[in-house]
């Protein structure tokens, strides 16, 4: 891969990324801590390339950088490392080519010539700015070759003529449709298919008849149960768990308190009490000895609820509820 750098004057001074992709942009910050926001510069690249017009300039770059609080060399060294970044302005609708060996024998050269007679030179863009090119590595499509990609679609099963036609479309600003250019669904045979074809396969009465052959019992209808009801039955059969179970309230019988206020109760183990019927802070503050064993038992975390005193917490959030009301 030769050296690839940014256009600078094509750039400007500065960048900005769209407002509603701001969304997006706390989404992907949120899934790393504060000491590893840098491994969203990938993703924030991605995003400020959609937001430039298909491209990275060096402005960009720098806004990435400043809100990951990075070295501009680092975002530098990652954009130009990765081809899916592209460095300089691209046409509206910029075309990725497979040159790849299952789309070079299925036409994949045919396509490239079609590209420099629409739209010229690798990365040129066509004078009213809809058109631009690229031959890149596998995309994926084998079955479908030749293909390409044009922004965030496919195209597939491309003859010259039919990618001539699509090109000619997307440069009078008319609507393409992407997928299989031929008769085919998705990555079926062309043509439809031709074995597998018998419904009976997929219908079930082929399984059915299986039930007259000796020693097979049909199979039993798969019970679903409510993760409330589950532990209502577990509850409710004869076991040697320890303890004993503490007052219980059905769902709705009583305004639910947040249990997880209660330092040690996170959304989970705030779910899991639910189900157990345990609703408020009074119930958990009035749990006994046995009553904390039972409930250790259930959820399966014996000592936990003591070491970080569940029942002294949901007292003084009682206490607190009482004195705002």
């Amino acid at each position: 891969m030769g050296a690839r750098r940014f256009d600078l004057e094509a750039g400007g001074e500065s960048f900005s990324f769209q407002p509603e992709t701001e969304e997006t942009i706390a989404f992907w910050r949120g899934k790393y801590p504060g000491d590893r926001q840098q491994s969203a510069v990938i993703p924030l690249l991605w995003l400020a390339q959609k937001d430039n017009g298909g491209w990275l300039s060096e402005p960009a770059l720098r806004e990435v950088a400043d809100r990951l609080e990075m070295p501009y060399i680092r975002v530098y060294e990652v954009a130009t490392f990765y081809t899916m970044f592209r460095l300089q302005p691209v046409g509206k609708n910029h075309i990725q080519l497979c040159g790849t060996t299952p789309c070079m024998l299925r036409g994949a050269n045919d396509l490239k010539e079609v590209c420099a007679s629409k739209i010229g030179r690798k990365m040129a863009v066509t004078d009213d700015g809809r058109l631009s090119w690229e031959e890149v590595e596998c995309l994926g499509a084998c079955v479908n070759a030749p293909m390409v990609q044009i922004n965030d679609d496919y195209f597939e099963d491309l003859t010259p003529e039919s990618f001539a036609e699509i090109l000619e479309r997307l440069r009078n600003g008319a609507d393409v449709e992407p997928g299989p250019q031929i008769d085919r669904v998705n990555s079926e045979p062309a043509g439809g298919t031709e074995v597998l074809s018998d419904p009976s396969l997929f219908d079930g009465s082929r399984v059915a008849s299986l039930v007259s052959l000796p020693n097979l019992k049909p199979p039993e209808p798969e019970q679903v149960q409510e993760p409330a009801e589950i532990a209502k039955s577990e509850a409710e059969k004869p076991s040697d768990q320890p303890g004993k179970a503490p007052m219980r309230l059905e769902a709705g019988a009583a305004t639910p308190d947040d249990l997880q206020k209660i330092k040690g109760v996170g959304e989970v183990n705030a779910r899991q009490l639910n189900d157990l019927g345990i609703f408020t802070y009074a119930q958990i503050a009035a749990w006994s000895a046995e009553n904390i064993a039972w409930v250790e038992a259930h959820l399966k975390f014996a000592g936990r609820i003591q070491r970080e005193d569940w029942v002294a917490q949901a007292e003084a959030l009682k206490a607190s509820q009482a004195t705002v009301t």
